[in-house]
């Protein structure tokens, strides 16, 4: 079994991630279309360091998923969601980081219901208060989608990070437990 189905939604899963998924990790983090808006663009990725990265994750303080859209086949790989930068257990905060890899995946809620699951199990299971996200001003389609499972903004960098031949702000969005509708 590739996959483990650790929080249910209902047209996808998240599983604890896979390192024989090094490759496919490798393949969109390399894509301009992915990099530029988790501000990899410059870097270069390997598949030995992507692999490398994958197997320590265990190690982490962090709580990272693999997005999976049920199938006939057990299930099949589109991005990766976590909860990372975890706060104090006074101040009980999270940081939200999301990607759907290919285009195709894009634009039909799936990262919407990703979230949903992530948010559910960072309030109800890890007793969190507040989860935020930082994003490029240029990415409507992440705006829409977080703001849409109720994410407000609450801050913005302006021109703070280079890409494409231009500076675009970042923005700062966060939601509280008492926010979140499930």
């Amino acid at each position: 079994m590739r996959y483990f189905e650790k929080l249910s939604g209902e047209r996808l899963f998240l599983s604890p991630m896979n390192p024989d998924d090094a490759g496919q990790y490798t393949k969109w983090l390399n894509d301009p279309a992915v990099a530029v808006n988790l501000g990899m663009y410059p870097k270069m990725l390997s598949l030995p360091a992507e692999k490398k990265y994958l197997e320590g994750l265990a190690d982490r303080a962090s709580h990272d998923f693999a997005i999976v859209l049920r199938n006939e086949d057990g299930g099949r790989l589109i991005g990766n969601i976590s909860l990372v930068d975890m706060g104090s257990n006074i101040d009980r905060t999270a940081t939200l980081g999301l990607f759907i890899g290919d285009e195709e995946n894009r634009g039909r809620g799936y990262g919407a219901e990703a979230i949903r699951l992530i948010l559910g199990y960072g309030f109800s299971t890890l007793n969190l208060h507040n989860i935020q996200l930082h994003l490029n001003s240029d990415n409507a389609r992440a705006l829409a989608c977080y703001k849409k499972v109720g994410f407000k903004e609450f801050g913005r960098r302006r021109e703070s990070k280079f890409h494409s031949g231009r500076y675009v702000d970042q923005i700062y969005m966060d939601i509280l437990d008492s926010e979140f509708a499930g």
